[in-house]
């Protein structure tokens, strides 16, 4: 029987890659996104669009009520600047905002089980390693762990992306042919992608590394 499952998705490139890999897996979803209090709201319009393109139930979860208690991060604060650079360099830990996954996870967990769906699926990748810690093999393996015993029903945790890079991501979502112009990088939130922060860094030398172009670059 085909698996039923939840995926985590924000509109970035990682979580549009998995959807597409859960459809073509032939996996019944359901997507959730949250507003959790972040700059903009531009990856959840883009949700949206690419769960409507591809008939998949998307809903948006609004725990905005909490941007108060975890606002020491340039995503969450209008007072701290979004830094420039490349993921590896050590200003992106400002751009952590504190237990996101965890709290974003174990709602999607609940979620789950409340549908009595098979799964939760996240879009983490090698790439978010060094600078996130709740991106980690040691993390997601100790969600597992927790997925499995918090509820009557165990709930698996799927993360395909954990040990490959962005670029590789990329790779599998050309050979998907994921539309990839409804997808949002971007930490700044701007008219278009910045090009700048580590996020859209890593999305270009993604492509790069693919040779091909960014679809949001010709607009």
């Amino acid at each position: 029987m085909d698996k039923k499952t939840v995926l985590v998705m924000s509109g970035g490139l990682d979580s549009t890659t998995l959807l597409y890999k859960l459809l073509q897996e032939g996996k019944q979803v359901q997507a959730i996104s949250f507003n959790y209090g972040q700059r903009h709201s531009k990856d959840l319009d883009i949700a949206k669009k690419t769960c409507d393109k591809l008939n998949v139930p998307h809903k948006v979860i609004d725990i905005s009520f909490i941007k108060e208690l975890i606002s020491k991060s340039s995503l969450t604060s209008d007072d701290i600047a979004v830094p420039d650079g490349h993921y590896s360099h050590e200003t992106m830990k400002i751009t952590v905002v504190p237990n996101r996954n965890m709290i974003m996870a174990s709602i999607a967990i609940g979620y789950a089980v409340n549908l009595d769906y098979d799964e939760v699926a996240l879009g983490v990748h090698a790439g978010d390693h060094t600078i996130y810690p709740d991106c980690r093999p040691e993390f997601i393996e100790a969600l597992r762990k927790i997925a499995a015993i918090s509820n009557f029903k165990p709930i698996e945790i799927y993360t395909p992306f954990l040990n490959i890079s962005k670029t590789d991501v990329v790779t599998l979502g050309n050979m998907l042919g994921v539309d990839y112009s409804l997808s949002w990088t971007c930490y700044k939130g701007l008219e278009k992608p910045c090009g700048k922060c580590g996020s859209c860094t890593e999305r270009a030398e993604s492509f790069d590394l693919n040779k091909l172009i960014d679809p949001l670059l010709c607009v």
